[in-house]
């Protein structure tokens, strides 16, 4: 059976995404430029937001203050003996808020990254309250000769979870943002967790109705994890009464049911995240592997006969 999107997946995947936009596998190598944010220094707030640990996403090849050539080159060697079938890359600038400097000096970040013969475009990862029209004119012509996407970090629809993680952006913003990049002409992705303290099932769930009206190209969701050293982490420990942490099951038969009632345009990146065991004090059935934890969603899929856009619409 195919689905809209062209293919027998269940789910409108990243890996089709790329294959028709390039004509085969495309991977991301991540680069830390060394930028920071400003929920950190002190323009919003210096405590970050509550869940954050940059440093459990992050490859061991991907360091400051090696060159961006030189994580680029270390990152594609790492990727070509794990996915031998990649042979187009794209520059990820990943940690923290990857526009927060002068426009000229991002111009110059990342041109290091796209004058190098290998890679095929850029996505930056960015907060949705550090954008302007200046930065998306130039993301507009870096369009002609290579693939751009803006990756923004939303993680809830609702203010007062924003209120509550310390995140130091409303939703209005993020949907700003995402409708202003869209109107560039710009892909455009954004960034959900589920399971933030305060939001119920059925909050969650009404999310996707929400996210479904929203210009964006993918999506990636993970769960609620919590991390050593991070103050979501200290919440934890003090008051575990006031997270709801999934199980392996549970989580499986919530994303299905999120997938269903999510528009089916919209590609999904990731249903799960995945991160070193060694930065987690949360559930067990997080240490696996994501591809792992994929197949068992695809699986549940198949059984349940359903599929991603499902219900779209339904009411």
């Amino acid at each position: 059976m195919l689905f809209p999107w062209g293919d027998n997946r269940r789910f409108n995947s990243y890996s089709n995404y790329f294959t028709k936009q390039f004509g085969g596998r495309v991977q991301k190598i991540s680069i830390d430029a060394g930028f920071s944010c400003p929920n950190r220094d002190g323009r919003i707030s210096t405590g970050g937001c509550t869940f954050c640990s940059n440093e459990a996403f992050n490859p061991s090849y991907c360091r400051p203050e090696k060159s961006i050539k030189q994580q680029i080159e270390e990152g594609i060697e790492f990727h070509q003996r794990r996915y031998r079938r990649a042979n187009k890359y794209l520059a990820y600038f990943q940690p923290f808020s990857n526009t927060y400097k002068p426009l000229e000096e991002l111009k110059s970040i990342y041109q290091q990254a796209l004058e190098l013969p290998n890679i095929a475009g850029i996505v930056i990862g960015t907060r949705p309250d550090l954008v302007d029209e200046d930065l998306l004119q130039y993301l507009n012509e870096i369009q002609k000769s290579h693939y751009v996407m803006l990756e923004y970090g939303v993680e809830s629809v609702y203010d007062e979870t924003l209120k509550r993680i310390n995140r130091g952006h409303d939703f209005a913003t993020a949907e700003k943002a995402i409708r202003m990049t869209a109107d560039y002409g710009i892909p455009c992705g954004a960034h959900f967790i589920f399971g933030l303290p305060g939001e119920t099932k059925g909050m969650m769930l009404d999310a996707a109705d929400i996210i479904s009206r929203l210009p964006l190209t993918t999506v990636k969701f993970h769960q609620l994890q919590i991390f050593k050293g991070t103050t979501m982490a200290e919440e934890y420990l003090e008051h575990p009464e006031h997270f709801h942490l999934f199980n392996l099951e549970e989580y499986i038969d919530f994303v299905i049911d999120f997938a269903e009632r999510l528009n089916p345009d919209i590609v999904i990146e990731r249903f799960a995240g995945e991160v070193p065991p060694r930065y987690l004090i949360s559930e067990p059935w997080m240490k696996l592997r994501y591809d792992e934890v994929l197949a068992k969603i695809e699986k549940r899929m198949e059984e349940k006969e359903t599929w991603q856009g499902k219900c779209y619409n339904c009411k």
